[in-house]
């Protein structure tokens, strides 16, 4: 097995007991991520929720979360730092609920392939139907944009 398919494999497991550690709960894990290693090593699991994140959100999943990993031995080496937060303003969007949830909100994002000679847009994300984003990037104008031709994409936060 290769070094990313391991990791692939862990992040997989993490992600599972976050989702555990979250249950009962109407916490979504957005975002699990694993970086550095020794005891620089830090599990970093972002959450959302209908209406915002609170702090108190935050310390349950970290809790419960600490036990789980605890209990089954989930992370591999001697230390840890737990990190659970929210994805934040500008969060990244990737996966289908992310973009459902967007809808209506302005977004940044680009594409692998040019779509009408771009590659970049920013808009209002007019409506998703689960394979295609519409943007509104001028009133009016609607630039449809296959959720597969998606590089990269985040909320914009406006003042």
């Amino acid at each position: 097995m290769t070094l990313a398919a391991e990791k692939n494999g862990l992040i997989e497991r993490l992600t599972q007991l976050s989702e555990r550690a979250a249950g009962g709960t109407n916490i979504e894990i957005t975002e699990v991520q694993l970086r550095g290693g020794g005891k620089a090593r830090l599990l970093r699991v972002y959450i959302d929720k209908p209406g915002g994140v609170t702090h108190g959100d935050c310390e349950l999943v970290s809790e419960r979360l600490s036990r789980l990993l605890d209990e089954e031995d989930a992370v591999p080496g001697d230390s840890y730092t737990l990190e659970v937060s929210s994805p934040g303003v500008e969060r990244k969007l990737s996966k289908p609920r992310d973009f459902e949830r967007a809808v209506g909100q302005k977004v940044r994002l680009s594409v692998q392939l040019p779509i009408e000679g771009q590659t970049r847009f920013e808009g209002k994300l007019a409506q998703f139907t689960g394979t295609l984003l519409e943007l509104e990037t001028r009133p009016g104008d609607i630039v449809r944009i296959p959720l597969q031709q998606v590089h990269k994409a985040n909320l914009k936060f406006e003042w």
